[in-house]
Formats: structure tokens, sequence, C-alpha cells
């Protein structure tokens, strides 16, 4: 496959192919966050930012205002999204809508069970006239990567993604290359029931900060797409609405939102009861629970405040927490799932202690 005429290459990633690795952009720790550095925005300012984009993508996906405010949680908490549900729901089409929202860079792999890691990632290629090796970049060099039906890939192919996603850089023939943030990948998959798919190995699961399903539009929804989208496909009119730089400084002002040492106990107790459950084999890692807090405070910023409530962490838990946890054989026997005992375990975990930001 030519990954040439799969998607442009942005200026870092051809910077990276003829000088080596890049830099970390500015305002980037080495880990891929915003460094706090960054200027933030005005929680009105911020809010507003996340109205437009908002607003955008209703226009789109019609009656699916939750799963929008999701994936826009996911993107200012620096995450990753997986979509999971049967086809035609609109899983493409949200992941196409948030990009298309962001002046960013976007490219699009389509997994099949004959793509290649080096499709994703890039290739070594031998220059015959300078007489060494180039790096050409993958697709997975963009702002926002959207992976279409990521589980017909095999295993080895969804492991190219690993990487990328955990430490936001390409490793190809031992040189690492940055890849530039904003940088988030939004996975859609097909039930694993279906026909020619490969369930996503835990530590890929663990990757994503959050998963959801778009379920069936209501009947009214589904009239108005009926009414509004025969004709013409609705990203034809979708422009951006915020530039990388903006998304920039909404992701800083996300990360200074104050959580509390109470809040911070009540995610911890979430975490070990997970691990301690009768029905889970595999409870919330330690990364799922940093991710937990990070989506957190970006619901908590979306909703106007500057510090997280527990609230904030019950409201995010099931689409954070619910694709990592694998159930035992007797939750199955009992009918239970993992949205439900993610449900009843935060019915149980107690909160103590004051949530707000003391005042100075």
């Amino acid at each position: 496959m030519d990954i040439q005429q799969q998607a442009a290459v942005s200026d870092p990633a051809r910077q990276a192919g003829a000088g080596g690795a890049t830099a970390a952009a500015a305002g980037t720790a080495p880990n891929g966050q915003v460094n706090n550095d960054v200027g933030r925005l005005a929680l009105v300012d911020f809010h507003e930012a996340c109205g437009r984009i908002l607003s955008a993508i209703n226009t789109v996906i019609d009656g699916k205002e939750e799963a929008a405010r999701l994936a826009l949680t996911v993107l200012l908490a620096q995450g990753h999204l997986l979509v999971e549900d049967v086809p035609g729901v609109g899983k493409t089409m949200l992941a196409k809508t948030l990009a298309r929202t962001i002046d960013c860079s976007v490219h699009r792999i389509q997994f099949t069970p004959d793509l290649l890691p080096s499709d994703v990632t890039g290739v070594s290629i031998y220059n015959q006239d300078k007489h060494s090796f180039e790096f050409r970049p993958g697709p997975v060099f963009a702002n926002i990567v959207i992976g279409d039906e990521i589980n017909r890939a095999s295993a080895k192919t969804q492991s190219a993604l690993l990487e990328c996603m955990e430490e936001h850089q390409v490793t190809v023939d031992g040189r690492s290359y940055r890849l530039e943030p904003p940088f988030m990948v939004v996975a859609t998959q097909n039930p694993i029931e279906m026909e020619g798919t490969y369930p996503l190995p835990e530590a890929q699961r663990d990757r994503f900060m959050a998963r959801i399903s778009m379920g069936y539009p209501d009947p009214r929804a589904e009239m108005d797409m009926l009414e509004n989208h025969q004709s013409t496909s609705p990203l034809a009119d979708v422009r951006p609405v915020v530039g990388m730089a903006d998304v920039r400084a909404m992701v800083a002002t996300v990360q200074d939102v104050y959580v509390s040492p109470a809040v911070k106990e009540y995610t911890v107790n979430i975490g070990r009861a997970t691990r301690e459950h009768p029905y889970l084999r595999l409870g919330a890692s330690p990364r799922a629970l940093l991710q937990l807090l990070r989506a957190a405070k970006a619901a908590a910023a979306l909703d106007g405040r500057d510090f997280v409530l527990p609230d904030d962490i019950a409201a995010v838990s099931e689409a954070v927490l619910s694709h990592r946890l694998m159930l035992d054989r007797k939750a199955v026997t009992a009918g239970e799932d993992a949205p439900g005992i993610v449900a009843s375990i935060l019915a149980k975990v107690p909160v103590n202690g004051e949530s707000r930001r003391p005042a100075v």
C-alpha cells in the first residue's frame, strides 16, 4: 500500500523524515501533555468555544448530544475515543464531524485484515540519490486520526497504535518521531459478534480513555435526518470553528481545573473496588484512574467550574471504566454487565471531604 496515497504528510512529519526525530512542539511536555506555560482561556471563553464545537456537531449528528459532549470531553482531556456500535448509526460520521470543527490535520485509516503496521506508522525507504534511508510518515502523523473499523485488522496492526496513543511518538528502525499536539485517535469498531472482527486486546482497550455506543436515534431525530440529509451530506457545510492554538489553550484550561484530595481519594477507592469486585477478573488499571480524573476535569470545565465534583467522576465513570473491565464467569451467569457493575460500585463508594478550590 502506497502511504503517500493514503494521506498528505504534515510539516512536522516531513521534518522528521528529513532530519530525524522532531523536537517536542512548543508548549508540549515529553509525554505529549501540554505544558503549564501555554496560555489558558477564561472559563467563559472556554465555554463559548465548546458551545461552537458542540453546535457544529449537532447539526450533523441528530439526537446524539451526549455522545458529542463525551467526544469533546475526551479531546479536551487529551485522550482517545473508541466508538462501538452496529454499522450505520453514525460512528464514523461523529469522528469526521469532530475533526472538521477544528482547523487541524486529519487522516483516516480504513482498517482491513491485510493492513500492515507500516501502513499506519510509516516506513523507511532507501533514497538512491542520497544513498541513505528516508522516513516516509504514515497517516498516523496527524492531529486527529480516524481509525475506521479498527477491530477488522489483525492484532499485529492494532498494536502499531500502542506507542502512538500512549507516548505521542512513532519509533521506526530505532528512531523516534514526535506526533504534534493535539493528537487524538478516534476509532470505530463493530460488535465482536459480527463476522470478520477481531477483539481488541486488553492493552489496546486500556489506551482508549472512553468508549461510547451511538445507539439508534429516536423517531423524531430519524425524521429530521430523512428530511434534511437525504440529498446532500451534512458534512459538506461543516467548517472549522476553532484552531489548533485554541484547542491547546482549552486543554491547558482543563489541566488547571482543581481536584481536591477528597475527590482523588474517591477516584482511588472506585478503582480499588473494581479490583476487589467478585464479578470481575480484571479491574481498573492505574492508567484508567488517571484518565478518569482527566475526563472528570474536562467535564467540570464544560459545566463552567474550575474544580471537580464527585458527580463529575460519576458522570464519566461508565464510559471510562466499562471497556477496561473483564467479567468473571459468575457475572455472566448472574446476568451482570460492566456498566451495571460500575453503577453498583458508584452507589457504594462514599465521598468524604470538600471538593471546592480552597480560598487563596
